[in-house]
């Protein structure tokens, strides 16, 4: 013992500081500091403890007795404790520097705190930040400090088996693995969650309630880990309630029993297969082609209907207004019209590269970045005044700031573009289908949700209308309804990570239902039809005659609270008491568009002990929407959010897209898989996939459980 004490009293100041290192930040531990001494102070009363409530009879305590006496002795002593009795000055300057180095720590977690919105406590301390920042990066840290990377199966802890399982393109809010490109394509980030849109905070949501595809009862409780992706992995779920106990006897692979429908003789839903967000890189280039072919050919094999590519505006239009490069886009679809597969493309005019799941990096043109530059309120703004460069703004519409034009004649004016330079291949009807992209991720929704500024499922997010040209479009608003006094944002939403209950504005009760929060949601929201009934109608005029669908995104989460909090931020104003999808569906209508949904694949999410109930329920999202658009006669498509690679979530597919008992027959018009890759290509996974289509085609499997 005190050979243990005569070490820690003789450290250098080295040590000090890196023992410093862990100690919490605080005025009262400054005066505790200052009061006993220091470290040197802590060390004494340590072993002043040790002597006196260890002492007993016989040898060990007069021995423990002795030790504690010597001790006293070398410090009190000038021979033996010359490092004890430094001078006054040399221990004001220990003292100074761990002041320094706490209000160091003190300035990094405030604003780790007020710029990446991290949910540290008030107390926190070093290890607090280590975990944050692992799980900034994708990692899985546990609460005993059990830490392993989320994208790698073969490093998880005791099981083997990945715990993850994550959501998946669009925005559905997830925490992904290393996402899949082919071969050459740069990638913004090492992986999708590399998402997180880049790495996401992950978060673990308990799965689906009963349901006629839970596969045993005791599978009442699994667990999904859902954090905003494109490409992932589908892993065996976590059986337990909550990430604390997870253990090797709670990982668990899905049992082989199910109970299924027999879709033979059911109505043929075509099927097709989302093409890696590179595919075509930056410089207009198809990324390898012979790799690309080989797949193409699997999936014919399959006899999948066809594939689905995204048109980025930020490569085609990237250094010069109307100067067009289709080059790359030539070769891909020149690839897939030989192998008679029919072609859906995507009018995206938004970035790729924030969102969960991007796995490469496409920005907005290049000279649109340059305007954007020296007047950002061509980008959408929160109240902060952070400007979110991931898509234009709705404000500029109208506004010829484009170098003389405006934004919705540069969105119909690289449509036109594209209609005339593939004009045969819509003659021949090898294009089936144009989806044209009407804000972030290429849904008609606000960016309220946007993880470069801190967002994390299940957040409520924040409105985004704080760009000059749509603050100028709410002061109008508000003086034609005679309050000029409502020409703002509410104040009381709080922030992005903020749930409802703890803002005055979202609460049950609370302003959103009052007469200025009426105002403004109804203009909110109005703004964003008027924005897809803009557009649409234009791209109704450059591709005349063909199919054209535009995506709304299933903003599931708060979806059982009165408010439906995260749905108002997104510009859908559907609060308990009003049909918020309505009117989009009446403007989609006008311009005679297809509807597509996202989600169908997901099963209700139950709470999680372990964390806040996010009152998430994206079936009955899924079946509003859904019935929204067939009530006015719209043929719905849709897609799935989480990867989709066993049977029950490719059932969840099947019942969504063919509604058992409708009396009406109705069923979806297509079905887009995301996405193509290596994992979908082997072997278990892709025997999966192909007798999914043939229940899609409404043929008969062998295999059938029932």
């Amino acid at each position: 013992m005190a050979t243990d004490m005569q070490r820690l009293v003789g450290m250098s100041e080295d040590d000090e500081e890196e023992m410093g290192m862990g100690m919490k930040g605080g005025d009262d531990e400054d005066e505790d500091y200052e009061e006993n001494g220091g470290v040197l102070g802590n060390v004494s009363r340590m072993v002043e403890i040790d002597g006196g409530s260890g002492m007993g009879t016989g040898a060990d305590g007069d021995s423990r007795f002795q030790q504690h006496h010597l001790f006293q002795e070398q410090v009190g002593s000038p021979g033996g404790g010359t490092r004890r009795s430094r001078p006054v000055e040399e221990k004001e300057r220990t003292k100074l520097r761990e002041r320094r180095r706490r209000a160091i720590t003190a300035r990094i977690l405030a604003g780790l705190r007020r710029h990446g919105n991290y949910n540290l406590r008030v107390r926190a301390d070093i290890n607090d930040v280590i975990a944050a920042l692992a799980r900034e990066a994708g990692w899985v840290v546990l609460p005993d400090g059990t830490t392993f990377p989320s994208r790698s199966q073969g490093q998880m802890p005791a099981g083997g088996n990945s715990a993850v399982v994550t959501s998946s393109s669009s925005h559905v809010p997830s925490q992904q693995p290393p996402s899949v490109s082919l071969k050459g394509v740069a990638s913004d980030y090492g992986s999708p969650l590399e998402y997180n849109a880049c790495p996401m905070k992950g978060v673990f949501v308990p799965a689906p309630s009963p349901s006629p595809y839970d596969l045993s009862s005791s599978s009442q409780s699994q667990t999904s880990m859902v954090g905003d992706g494109e490409a992932q992995r589908d892993n065996p779920p976590v059986v337990g309630g909550s990430i604390d106990t997870i253990n090797e006897k709670q990982i668990v692979d899905i049992p082989p029993r199910l109970s299924e429908r027999d879709f033979a003789g059911t109505p043929y839903v075509p099927v097709y297969v989302m093409l890696p967000l590179g595919v075509i890189n930056i410089k207009c280039e198809l990324v390898d082609p012979d790799g690309l072919l080989k797949q193409l050919k699997v999936l014919k094999s399959a006899n999948v209907d066809g594939v689905m590519v995204d048109c980025w505006w930020g490569i085609v239009e990237a250094h010069a207004p109307q100067e067009y490069n289709w080059n790359g886009y030539k070769r891909l679809f020149q690839m897939v019209h030989e192998l008679k597969l029919k072609l859906q493309v995507v009018m995206s005019f938004h970035e790729c590269g924030g969102n969960f799941g991007d796995d490469v990096c496409i920005p907005l043109p290049h000279w649109v970045a340059e305007i954007g530059r020296s007047n950002p309120d061509i980008f959408f703004t929160d109240r902060e005044g952070r400007h979110n460069p991931e898509c234009l703004s709705w404000g500029i519409d109208k506004e010829r700031v484009l170098r003389g034009r405006t934004a919705v004649e540069v969105y119909f004016d690289f449509m036109r573009s594209f209609r005339i330079e593939f004009d045969e291949y819509f003659e021949d009807g090898f294009i089936s289908m144009i989806e044209v992209g009407l804000g972030p991720c290429g849904e008609l929704r606000y960016p309220s949700s946007p993880v470069k500024h801190g967002w994390r499922y299940p957040g409520v997010g924040e409105f985004q209308c704080y760009d000059r040209y749509m603050l100028k479009n709410l002061r109008k608003a508000a003086e034609a309804r005679g309050h000029t006094i409502w020409a703002r944002g509410p104040d009381n939403v709080g922030t992005y990570n903020s749930q409802p209950h703890e803002t005055g504005f979202f609460c049950d009760g609370g302003d959103y239902d009052g007469f200025y929060g009426r105002f403004f949601l109804n203009w909110y929201s109005q703004a964003l039809v008027d924005h897809g009934n803009r557009v649409l109608s234009l791209a109704k005029l450059a591709f005349e005659g063909s199919c054209i669908a535009a995506k709304l995104s299933g903003i599931y989460w708060w979806y059982k609270t009165a408010s439906h909090a995260a749905e108002l931020t997104a510009g859908y104003y559907n609060p308990c008491n009003r049909d918020g999808y309505a009117a989009i569906v009446a403007m989609l209508k006008r311009n005679g568009v297809s509807l597509n949904i996202a989600c169908v694949d997901l099963h209700t999410l139950n709470q999680h002990e372990g964390f806040p109930e996010p009152f998430a329920d994206p079936e009955r999202l899924v079946w509003q929407v859904l019935n929204a658009g067939w009530d006015v006669g719209l043929p719905v498509v849709s897609e799935n959010s989480l990867p989709c690679l066993n049977r029950v979530s490719y059932n969840k597919v099947l019942d969504n897209t063919k509604p058992m008992n409708d009396p009406d027959g109705r069923h979806f018009s297509s079905f887009t898989y995301l996405r193509l890759s290596p994992l979908l290509m082997e072997r278990q996974n892709f025997i999966e996939f192909e007798r999914f289509v043939k229940r899609m085609h409404g043929e008969a499997v062998l295999d059938l459980q029932v």
